[in-house]
């Protein structure tokens, strides 16, 4: 059942209740169908992040240039040869990121969008005094034990205040107040009721924990931050400024059009391969979206779905490696897992996730007798792949390293490297295209302003982690959780599931694991959930959370280019990601899945290959069931009952066992063979 099988059926089945697919009788490019999308505006219109900024004109505006290229380039030096004392490098790093938020991002939205006002100027020079005093003194202050001095609770507090109203001006006002409340609680243990309870902190310890420690403002979220996050972006922006992104819309464009599901196969894969490499959800639905979505609609596809597919396809690219955004680095830390064992842990639910994707796509093209776009009108894969494939040499490098053992940090350092000597040398040969100077200080600027949002959540979220910390309440948490779901595995995970979906609804999909993994997480550890699983099946959560309604963004900005209902393109897409709800409950209960054995001293033990390719394949067909019966059509339009022993067929096919196994792909073969007969029938007549 291949996709060049059912494009070449001569007589395919068309729902009578659909209108006719338009024929697409002229060359289509993806160029002309973004004719009339502009993705900045796009992004200003759906993207948090890139709708707040300023457009600096003036004497500020090369200044601030210049600031974000130094940091760049402090990053850069760092991660090739050395970082510096933990405490002088998170220092710096959020001297950095507070400066240009402050600077880009105004107070307000009555604020002046063309040049910082006095209180921004105000708010800078502060930065710089409150966290330049952790860069100049460590030494001092590590001495002092936690002592604290009238100068450092002034400092202390304003240090949190800083924090507090950056992050609020450049990821919203959720995570600030879930910080305020963490403190609050810290300040008033000893009035909290039952488990929370605790015999509360005094002002100064709480200003200690948080300022002059690591485990606050400058804990491990902000040090992950500080060293392999911002690489990882810088890295992305090399690749961006490269021609990187076109080249994959290109290739997934030449390879999937002239498939029955057409345009919406290039979106999954395009989307994929940028989600691979980038961490907003938002910005890579409109990016690819801007492309694939008008040719979507114009192949026949309904708005609202082809909005989905997008958003679906988007969001997905946070859970699949080689980068998975910031939450998988801090994961690393959090287990004390090398970053390179957890993306091969994560790589077979990623893949499945994109898979029930794209066989989803493609039954509903067969559904509705889309053909696709004719090869004749596509451009070539194999042209395109010798004018540009040297683009993937970089990120094929990049996974190398990681496997390879060397750190993320420096994984990423000898890829950008490899990058740009790679885009020199091209330019040089081919005299076009060149990557000169201009071209690397502008990836410099967007990878430091690309990594703003993600620093000031990670301070913010190590103030929230400090609380937990401080208290136990990490565990009195997963006490509460196990003792409201009576110990049972499935309502805790459930439990977990609903935490993780409203946290990601108002949180940055870091700032939702980082308090994820500090609290529910433990109540997955005391029912013997694995260490791996249970971190995976919270970033799965709060992920899907970006197309889950009623705080859809991912979907709410493939709405917007689609021109569709967001509640209903919403619904569609968590339709479409149905595998994302499912398959973190296989795998927490059985780790198998992940390939994951048994986790010894931060090391995984990975099933051997010959245990794990069944897996794979019953996990393949499972999905192809469930697809079959969410969208109605495996050969042929499924009846009401064929589809719910089809979806039975894909949670035993699902869970790893041989019974389970034999008895779903019994239901398949069984199923698929009906609707054979069934199509046969009327040639038969004929």
């Amino acid at each position: 059942m291949t996709e060049d099988h059912l494009n070449n059926d001569p007589t395919p089945m068309v729902d009578p209740e659909q209108p006719d697919p338009p024929v697409i009788d002229e060359p289509v490019t993806l160029t002309e169908s973004a004719e009339a999308m502009d993705v900045d505006e796009l992004l200003e219109t759906y993207d948090k992040e890139t709708s707040s900024l300023r457009k600096l004109t003036g004497i500020i505006a090369p200044i601030a240039t210049l600031i974000a290229i130094a940091m760049s380039a402090f990053h850069f030096y760092t991660a090739g040869f050395g970082v510096l004392l933990a405490s002088r490098q998170r220092a710096l790093h959020i001297i950095f990121a507070f400066v240009l938020g402050f600077l880009f991002y105004p107070r307000s939205d009555k604020s002046r969008k063309d040049k910082p006002e006095i209180i921004d100027y105000v708010l800078i020079l502060l930065t710089v005094v409150v966290f330049g005093y952790l860069f100049m003194f460590p030494e001092q202050i590590a001495r002092k034990a936690g002592a604290v001095s009238q100068n450092d609770l002034i400092l202390g507090i304003t240090a949190i205040l800083l924090t507090l109203i950056i992050t609020r001006r450049v990821v919203g006002m959720a995570l600030p107040i879930v910080a305020i409340v963490f403190l609050l609680y810290a300040y008033f243990g000893p009035y909290m009721p039952g488990l929370l309870a605790h015999r509360g902190f005094s002002i100064n310890r709480i200003v200690s924990h948080m300022y002059l420690g690591l485990e606050g403002i400058l804990g491990i979220p902000l040090g992950v931050s500080a060293t392999f996050v911002f690489m990882f972006i810088l890295f992305g922006a090399v690749l961006d400024k490269t021609g990187v992104g076109k080249f994959f819309i290109d290739i997934a464009f030449a390879a999937t059009g002239f498939f029955r599901s057409g345009p919406a196969m290039t979106a999954v894969l395009a989307s994929g391969l940028m989600g691979s490499i980038s961490g907003s959800s938002v910005a890579n639905t409109v990016t690819t979206g801007a492309f694939t979505i008008p040719l979507m609609k114009k192949t026949g596809y309904k708005p609202y779905f082809a909005g989905a597919v997008e958003a679906t396809a988007s969001t997905g690219g946070q859970i699949m490696p080689p980068v998975m955004g910031a939450a998988a680095f801090i994961m690393a830390e959090f287990t004390g897992i090398s970053y390179g064992q957890i993306i091969i842990a994560a790589a077979i639910p990623a893949i499945l996730y994109y898979f029930a994707v794209g066989i989803m796509v493609h039954f509903e093209a067969s559904k509705l007798g889309i053909q696709g776009i004719p090869r004749d009108q596509l451009p070539s894969a194999r042209k395109i792949m010798r004018r540009e494939g040297y683009l993937l040499i970089p990120l094929l490098s990049i996974i190398y390293f990681l496997v390879a053992g060397y750190t993320p940090t420096k994984a990423a350092f000898y890829a950008i490297v490899l990058s740009l000597a790679i885009a020199v040398v091209v330019g040089l040969i081919r005299n076009r295209n060149k990557f000169g100077i201009k071209e690397l200080l502008g990836a410099m600027e967007s990878g430091a302003k690309g990594a703003v949002g993600v620093a000031c959540a990670c301070a913010c979220a190590g103030m929230i982690v400090g609380v937990v910390t401080l208290t136990g309440l990490g565990l009195r948490i997963a006490e509460l959780i196990v003792t409201m779901a009576g110990g049972n595995l499935l309502l805790t995970l459930f439990f977990t599931m609903i935490a993780s979906i409203i946290l990601g609804m108002g949180l940055p999909t870091t700032a939702k694991y980082i308090v994820l993994a500090t609290m529910a997480v433990p109540a997955l550890l005391r029912l013997d959930v694995n260490l791996v699983a249970a971190h995976l099946f919270i970033l799965y959560f709060g992920v899907v959370a970006d197309i889950t309604p009623p705080v859809a963004l991912a979907a709410y900005a493939g709405a917007g280019i689609a021109g569709a209902s967001p509640m209903k393109t919403g619904f569609q897409a968590v339709k479409l990601a149905l595998a994302a709800f499912i398959v973190p409950y296989l795998f927490a209960v059985d780790p198998s899945l992940i390939l994951v054995e048994a986790v010894n001293g931060g090391v995984i033990d990975f099933l051997p290959i010959w245990q794990s390719v069944p897996i794979v394949i019953s996990a393949v067909l499972g999905i192809i069931c469930l697809a079959a019966a969410v969208e109605g059509y495996l050969i042929d339009h499924t009846k009401i009952w064929e589809r719910i022993p089809l979806a039975i067929a894909a949670l035993l096919l699902l869970k790893p066992g041989l019974i389970t196994d034999a008895i779903g792909l019994t239901v398949l073969i069984v199923v698929y063979f009906l609707q054979r007969s069934r199509r046969s029938k009327p040639a038969a007549v004929a």
